[in-house]
């Protein structure tokens, strides 16, 4: 009996010891940023960006009241006044560089272009960095028109609140990865303002996870007459575009011409938002941007750093780049009356979730390989982390012609783990590193293969 007892016993603690080490499958802080994001914070900052009149990259830069020298102004005191709020936990600065003048161009003298950013220094990586971006600009029809009054409600005033709400709301907590938040300019002059942020973090080698480029995210009457406050898109390149000859042909054989670094963040906002915000509809869009546009995601992309744009589903072409007019019945023009700030909130919460999941985990697994060709099992192996906040690693897998990772395994705090009887030729893979409080870092698909 003694004996039993004992068996019991032992095999109870062993049990409990394995079930300690697996880490929880949700990470209950996410559906309290969720909550704290407010709707009100956003309409009156939306309301505000649009009471500048005009946004326009070249319009008054001295006025206190109207032009992009004095939105840019006041969107740096409201990240100064969050930064006030926590502790001075952000680090806000100007942004700026000199476009030169071409009449060839949407910048016909020297500009000055000015982004405000505001970083939220991790505590254990502070040179590893997830960034969400709004743009400052507007325009009307003409393009070169910058005194006519351009809102920009929704494009962008939206994306813009959001990131500033985002900071707000994340400014309350810890992270071991810095988070990055901007308001980016020149955007509807050629993405300027991207174009120079993405040249120095290239140059300062900063460690950038991912960027997610918030381009109108309160628009829910679509010109196609739907009306929709649960569905959104996520845009993502498939490849990086500075992937080396050698690496296209290696693909030909071993596979991922849709598993990019941009395209495995998308798939992680995706994952975030059926997670911890169910009643959402993400929906993966297999292309960099909208058909044959653009967004201040891509000059991040053609710097190497993954980057997606998240945006409303339905959009509405009257009030996008419009001067503001009536004709035969139909008000054109970027309004406040355009935007539902409720559906504004609930894109800011999927930005929210998707930074802090990404801040919270462990760095991404490195040095990701596979192997497993002519066997009936599939092995992968990576450079095993050190970290205090590292449980283990997950692999995840998926059919050939699944948009989304299907299957997973936790394998623990190991550097090399064989899935047996999944045969290589028939999924695809990778690697992520989970964090002792469950969030993941963003997957990683295998870059070389395992010698036998």
């Amino acid at each position: 009996m003694m004996k039993s007892l004992l068996t019991i016993t032992i095999y109870l603690f062993s049990r409990t010891i394995l079930l300690a080490q697996v880490p929880p499958a949700t990470d209950q802080r996410h559906y309290t940023i969720v909550e704290d994001v407010s709707a009100a914070r956003l309409e009156r900052d939306i309301k505000a960006l649009v009471n500048f009149g005009t946004r326009h990259t070249l319009s008054d830069t001295t006025s206190t009241t109207r032009g992009i020298g004095a939105a840019r102004r006041w969107i740096k005191k409201e990240f100064e006044q969050i930064s006030k709020d926590c502790g001075n936990c952000l680090e806000v600065s100007y942004l700026r560089n000199i476009v030169k003048g071409d009449p060839e161009t949407r910048i016909k003298k020297d500009t000055e272009i000015v982004s405000v950013m505001a970083i939220q220094h991790g505590s254990l990586y502070p040179d590893r960095y997830i960034i969400m971006s709004g743009d400052i600009d507007t325009r009307v029809s003409d393009v070169l028109n910058s005194t006519s009054d351009a809102p920009g409600a929704n494009d962008n005033a939206t994306g813009m609140a959001g990131a500033m709400e985002a900071a707000r709301v994340l400014s309350k907590y810890k992270f071991p990865t810095s988070i990055v938040y901007v308001g980016l300019s020149g955007e509807e002059q050629g993405l300027f303002g991207g174009k120079h942020m993405a040249k120095v973090a290239r140059d300062l080698k900063w460690g950038i996870v991912g960027v997610l480029n918030n381009d109108m995210i309160g628009n829910i009457e679509g010109i196609d007459g739907v009306i929709d406050n649960r569905s959104f898109r996520i845009f993502s390149e498939p490849t990086p575009v500075i992937e080396t000859e050698r690496q296209r042909t290696l693909r030909r054989y071993y596979g991922g011409e849709v598993d990019g670094i941009s395209r495995q963040l998308a798939r992680y906002v995706h994952k975030q938002t059926t997670t911890y915000m169910p009643e959402m509809r993400p929906t993966l869009i297999y292309r960099l941007d909208r058909f044959g546009r653009g967004g201040h995601h891509r000059p991040f992309n053609d710097e190497g750093f993954a980057g997606i744009r998240i945006m409303e589903t339905h959009e509405n072409y009257n009030r996008q780049h419009q001067d503001l007019r009536t004709e035969n019945g139909i008000a054109y023009g970027d309004v406040l009356s355009g935007v539902n700030f409720d559906y504004t909130k609930r894109l800011t919460a999927v930005n929210a979730i998707t930074l802090a999941g990404i801040a919270w985990a462990p760095p991404q697994p490195v040095n990701v390989k596979i192997g497993g060709a002519v066997q009936p099992s599939t092995t992968l192996k990576w450079d095993k982390q050190e970290g205090e906040t590292l449980a283990g690693y997950k692999i995840y897998w998926r059919e050939t012609t699944s948009a989304q990772w299907e299957y997973s395994r936790y394998v623990g705090n190991v550097d090399q783990f064989t899935l047996e009887g999944i045969v290589i030729d028939n999924y695809l893979f990778g690697v992520t590193a989970v964090g002792k409080d469950g969030n993941e870092s963003v997957v990683v698909f295998p870059s070389g293969l395992i010698r036998r």
